[in-house]
C-alpha cells in the first residue's frame, strides 16, 4: 500500500487531498516537523523530521515523503504529479501537451507564488501576533499582484488551468495559493482566482482533508 509520511498540518495535506480525490488507499505515518517540538531529542519525542528512522526515507529531513513499492519520492508537488499520472483519470494529463502544462503550472506555483505567499501565512496567520511583520506581509501582497493577475487571466476561459477541467494542477496550485488567504485584498484584485479557489475548497475531498487537518493539534 502507498505510504505517506507527514502529519495533516504539513504539505502532506496536498498528497492526502489528491488521494481522496482519486480514492487511493494509503497508510499515513504521522511524522511531525522537528521545529514544532520543544525538544526533538527527548526520549519520548514523537517521530519527527530529524528522527534517524525518518532520515532513512528522506535525508533532506522534510515532509512529506512517499513510498510506493520500491519507489521513494519527496517534494509534495512532484508526488502529486506522479500519483495522478500513475492512476490516470480526468485529473491526469490526457497527452504530452497537458503533461507539460501541468508541470509548468506546478513549477510556477512553487517558484512564483509559494515563497511569497508563505510570508502572508507567517505574518498574518500562523505566527503569534508579537512575532508578525506586517511590512513583510504588505511586501508579499505587492509581489503577488503580477502572478495573481497572470493566473486570473489563465482562468478566464474555462475556470481551470489545464484542459478545461479540474486536474492535479489545480490541486497543486490551490494548496500554494491558499497560503495567501490572509490577504483578501490580493484576491479582490483577481476575482477569477478567488472564485476558483472557493470552488476547489468546496470539493468533498478537500473538505475531508481539511477537517482532519484542523482536528490535529496546532
Amino acid at each position: 500500500m502507498l505510504t505517506i509520511y507527514g502529519v495533516y498540518r504539513s504539505r502532506a495535506s496536498r498528497n492526502i487531498w489528491l488521494c481522496n480525490e482519486l480514492g487511493i488507499p494509503f497508510n499515513q505515518v504521522p511524522v511531525i516537523q522537528a521545529n514544532r517540538l520543544k525538544d526533538p531529542n527527548a526520549a519520548d519525542a514523537p517521530l519527527h523530521t530529524r528522527s534517524a528512522e525518518f532520515l532513512k526515507i528522506n535525508p533532506n529531513g522534510h515532509v512529506p515523503a512517499m513510498k510506493d513499492g520500491d519507489l521513494v519520492l519527496n517534494e509534495s508537488l512532484a508526488i502529486n504529479l506522479y500519483l495522478a499520472k500513475k492512476h490516470g483519470g480526468p485529473l491526469a494529463p490526457a497527452n504530452a501537451a497537458e503533461d507539460g502544462l501541468m508541470t509548468m503550472w506546478t513549477i510556477w506555483a512553487a517558484a512564483e507564488v509559494e515563497p511569497v505567499a508563505i510570508q502572508i501565512l507567517y505574518n498574518r496567520v500562523a505566527r503569534p501576533p508579537a512575532q508578525r511583520d506586517e511590512k513583510a506581509a504588505q511586501a508579499a501582497v505587492a509581489a503577488l499582484k503580477m502572478p495573481f493577475a497572470a493566473l486570473d487571466k489563465e482562468l478566464a476561459a474555462t475556470g481551470y488551468v489545464v484542459g478545461g477541467r479540474f486536474t492535479v494542477a489545480d490541486i497543486n496550485l490551490a494548496e500554494v495559493v491558499r497560503f495567501a488567504s490572509g490577504a483578501p485584498e490580493v484576491f479582490e484584485a483577481a476575482p477569477r482566482v478567488k472564485a476558483w479557489l472557493t470552488a476547489c475548497h468546496a470539493r468533498p475531498a478537500f473538505k475531508d482533508m481539511m477537517a482532519k487537518r484542523e482536528a490535529e493539534p496546532a
